[in-house]
């Protein structure tokens, strides 16, 4: 029965061929008739498929990235053999001789569909008809659109070589998870160049092309292990590989670099303001698809370190506030089935996870993170301060768990309980002799608020505006041992308005206290003693001079830091105190190139004479005291601080009902600004959370 099957689809072919060729004068001027509708084959003359724009770091190393489409093109050369082999095996066997069309192929395809219904869609276009698709067509299955195809094909195949056109093909075909080309596939799929793949990962990135996520190793395993052991049938039949050394190769597992899950940026808000300024200047269409090459100063491992201590920091903060009540998983959701999407990958020892509670059983919490189990015991719940865990969370909640120490063969591991931060914090570091930004943290979570608390915020600054107060004093002849006056006084502000009457923090007065005191110490009431002495007038064009740019009032009580900056004016204007009174205007990019390398812009140094260097000297010196003699209090942190032996100088700031905390520090290269304090103008909460407490650690 079968035989008898075969033989009449063979000779229904046969037929099917005369038929065709019978027929040829008239598809032929089917085909012309939509000639004049089709666009110019001459245009892929300058093709440029969309490629993606690189951010680099101070070492050249990759901190971001924009893209419409995920694509690094490369040559035909740099495609291996196996892989050429591979996606022409599967895809279309005969590309290397047929003219762009394969008529017995659309024949065969046309009875498996319409005769023998064996075959519902695909399976008659060529490498040149998929490319003509992707160029110039949609995927709507019409006839119209398969003559244009077809038409588009033979131009093709006409006006390039077969080595351009598989080049383009390899370039331009999705292969999965948003990932186009065959250089982003190697790299998605198996961490390494395209040149660099063996016979069992080219097969695997061949097979994928046909139906991409569906056959992909990271959603169905099963798909893709059949489709690539389809891909080595062919390559054997083909003559490219041995039957032998295809079956040795469908027995081996598939072996990936991981779950694609796409690294969150170590830098999202840094990104962002870049993002910003370039689309601005270049245009979406340039910045998502030209394959730019953007050239920063960010230190990608000061990053790494700043987003952990500010994460760390925060966390401490807010259990000083108290724990608040888990998420419960919704009614009507199937609990042993709950999936997070954060979930994609397996927990990693330090990592912070949202786990779902599946048993409380005193004093052990039972948590599931994916296939993983946990479990967390008294001690990892004790700062809550309730006494049992069912006091502490119940099942069907989800908690934020730290991962403690992970057990590989058991899947299993143990954990300490966390919670989401609600107070905020920002980070900017300011390379003090070029301007660049090495470092920028805008928020605690930028998938939750984009909102730049680093460039957007306008906070009252405190006492970190104290040492432009000193600025204008040292420069009108004030030493570092001139004494001010630390009693209590009152200043009148205007008709009908009460007398200003300043307090230091402490509430406690010294009658007569030096400059290096009255700063190392923070002490309000001689500060405000010395402005209005000097004016406001005289001290306020100070802060200009170091670059801050947002409304400074000419008050007495702006002296304590009654006025509002952004966390980048007040970091910049520091830098230039260690850097002999020269402030260089911050940069965010310092080169842009375009795909072929062409330098489009670039920024050096812009420095700005800020304040006398004599004078920048001797504040250095009392911000230096600041931090060693006794300034800032005798909290862990400052010790730490101390500890370092290290020539380092700074300032915190605490603003009234302790809304605002701040601290920025420098050494000779680097200054770092940091800010911590709620959206709302509301207190921080959980104790006095003064910059020492709260921003310095």
């Amino acid at each position: 029965m079968a035989h008898r099957t075969l033989t009449l689809v063979r000779s229904f072919g046969l037929i099917a061929l005369f038929v065709a060729a019978a027929l040829f004068g008239i598809a032929s001027g089917v085909l012309f008739a939509f000639v004049g509708d089709l666009p110019q084959i001459s245009a892929l003359d300058d093709y440029s498929p969309s490629t993606t724009t690189r951010v680099l770091g101070r070492d050249g190393s990759v901190v971001g990235e924009f893209a419409s489409e995920r694509r690094q093109l490369v040559t035909y050369d740099q495609i291996p053999v196996v892989l050429r082999n591979a996606i022409v095996s599967s895809e279309d066997g005969s590309f290397f001789r047929h003219s762009g069309v394969n008529l017995q192929r659309i024949v065969v395809t046309a009875i498996r569909r319409y005769v023998l219904r064996s075959q519902r869609r695909g399976g008659a276009s060529t490498i040149t008809q998929e490319l003509a698709r992707k160029l110039f067509l949609t995927d709507e299955e019409t006839p119209e659109r398969k003559i244009k195809e077809i038409i588009l094909s033979i131009q093709i195949e006409k006006r390039y070589t077969k080595q351009e056109i598989f080049t383009m093909y390899c370039n331009k075909m999705l292969f999965g998870h948003l990932t186009y080309g065959v250089e982003g596939a190697s790299q998605l799929y198996f961490g390494k160049h395209v040149s660099d793949l063996n016979l069992d990962e080219a097969a695997l990135i061949a097979g994928v092309l046909q139906r991409n996520d569906a056959q992909s190793p990271y959603r169905n395993m099963p798909a893709a292990l059949a489709r690539r052991s389809y891909v080595l049938t062919r390559m054997a039949e083909e003559g490219y590989i041995t039957a032998a050394e295809a079956d040795a190769a469908k027995k081996r597992p598939i072996v990936t670099r991981g779950e694609p899950s796409r690294p969150r940026s170590i830098a999202p808000y840094f990104l962002e303001q870049l993002r910003i300024q370039l689309e601005d200047r270049y245009g979406a269409k340039a910045l998502y698809e030209g394959g730019l090459t953007i050239k920063t100063g960010l230190d990608a491992q000061l990053q790494h370190a700043a987003n952990a201590a500010l994460d760390a920091g925060l966390r401490v903060i807010d259990k000083r506030k108290g724990f608040r009540k888990s998420v419960h998983v919704a009614d009507g959701k199937p609990f042993d089935t709950y999936k997070n999407p954060r979930w994609t990958h397996d927990p990693v020892d330090g990592e912070i996870v949202p786990a779902l509670v599946t048993a409380v059983d005193n004093p052990i919490i039972h948590v599931r993170v994916g296939r993983w189990q946990g479990t967390l015991d008294r001690a990892a719940y004790e700062w809550v301060g309730r006494k049992t865990a069912d006091l502490v969370a119940h099942r069907g909640d989800v908690i934020d768990v730290r991962i403690k120490k992970v057990d590989t063969k058991a899947t299993t591991f143990t954990g300490l309980l966390e919670q989401e931060p609600l107070v905020q914090g920002a980070v900017i570091a300011i390379d003090n002799h070029t301007g660049q930004i090495l470092t920028m943290i805008g928020g605690t979570n930028f998938q939750r608020s984009q909102f730049n608390r680093a460039t957007q915020a306008m906070r009252q600054v405190g006492s970190l505006f104290k040492p432009i107060v000193y600025t204008a004093a040292i420069d009108r002849g004030y030493t570092a041992t001139s004494i001010l006056v630390d009693e209590p006084t009152s200043y009148p502000v205007g008709p009908g308005q009460p007398l200003y009457a300043p307090e230091n923090y402490e509430h406690d007065y010294e009658h007569e206290v030096t400059v290096r005191r009255a700063l190392e110490h923070s002490r309000n009431v001689p500060t405000v003693w010395l402005m209005n002495k000097l004016g406001p007038a005289t001290v306020v064009p100070y802060a200009k001079h170091l670059g801050i740019t947002s409304p400074i009032a000419p008050y007495l009580s702006t002296a304590i830091g009654a006025s509002e900056a952004t966390l980048l004016e007040m970091t910049s204007a520091y830098t230039a105190f260690p850097n002999q009174g020269v402030r260089m205007a911050p940069v965010l990019l310092n080169e842009v190139a375009d795909r072929e390398g062409n330098v489009l812009e670039q920024h050096r140094p812009d420095p700005r004479e800020a304040i006398r260097a004599d004078t920048a000297y001797i504040i250095t010196g009392l911000l230096h005291g600041v931090i060693y003699d006794g300034g800032t209090g005798s909290t862990e942190a400052t010790r730490k601080l101390r500890d370092l032996k290290w020539p380092l100088g700074g300032k915190t700031g605490t603003t009234d009902d302790f809304t605002d905390a701040w601290f920025i520090g420098f050494d000779p290269d680097i200054t770092i600004g940091v800010w911590v304090g709620l959206d709302q103008k509301k207190p921080i909460g959980g104790g006095p959370e003064t910059g020492a407490v709260a921003a310095l650690p």
